[in-house]
């Protein structure tokens, strides 16, 4: 986790309007790509029935989430949504660990990171509802338990992006401004380098697990 002042921004200006670019997180954003990318090539480069450490692990991954997805949408619709649960854990994941690395920032510090990825999830959730229910009954569901509910209904289904993005946001964003306030206090010579660690890694990896399991529910909702 970088400090928070450390942000460098594009400014664009287009007629009355001004467009701000973190490109901080943009490029913290293409690292945990390009990260992911070389992690799926070294875990798959050799695939042996004795597995190597890193598809040990990608396999673990892989099977862990698979099986979630499964246990909560059935085998077939987990073949269409499982994959991508997967990728968006490990993208999580990694956006979380890379904080631990000198100099570097989490992509999830950045309000739009949580939030974009929780309109996907919404938008997926729905669209897997549409697919499911069809359109008349997706759009039945929100007249449920009675017809004059359908506001509170919508109101409930947008609060959902909100509740997920911020809780990601917040946890992320309170461990950065945590390590920040202690870093000045302490001269960086003592609690830092456990706090890194704990905020990185150990809430880093709860919080990828939250926000993976709540997409996964928000979609079998939707499907039921």
């Amino acid at each position: 986790m970088d400090e928070i002042g450390g942000i460098y921004q594009m400014i664009i200006r287009v007629g009355d309007y001004t467009f701000h670019f973190n490109l901080t997180a943009i490029m913290m954003t293409w690292i945990v790509i390009a990260l992911l990318l070389l992690f799926g090539y070294m875990a798959t480069r050799q695939r042996h029935i004795l597995p190597n450490s890193l598809q040990v692990v990608g396999e673990l991954i892989v099977t862990q989430f698979y099986g979630l997805t499964e246990s909560a949408l059935g085998k077939e619709k987990a073949k269409t949504y499982g994959p991508l649960i997967v990728a968006l854990f490990m993208f999580l994941l990694f956006s979380n660990w890379i904080g631990a690395i000198p100099h570097m920032s989490e992509p999830t510090t950045d309000l739009n990171t949580p939030l974009s990825l929780g309109l996907m999830g919404f938008v997926l959730a729905h669209y897997a509802g549409i697919r499911a229910k069809g359109i008349k009954g997706y759009l039945k569901t929100y007249f449920q338990p009675i017809a004059f509910m359908m506001p509170m209904n919508l109101i409930g289904e947008m609060a959902k992006v909100i509740s997920i993005s911020f809780r990601l946001f917040g946890n992320m964003m309170g461990g950065s401004i945590i390590i920040l306030v202690v870093s000045y206090l302490t001269y960086s010579l003592v609690l830092p380098p456990f706090l890194y660690a704990f905020f990185s890694l150990f809430i880093g990896s709860i919080q990828a697990f939250v926000f993976t399991m709540l997409t996964i529910v928000y979609i079998a909702v939707q499907v039921d």
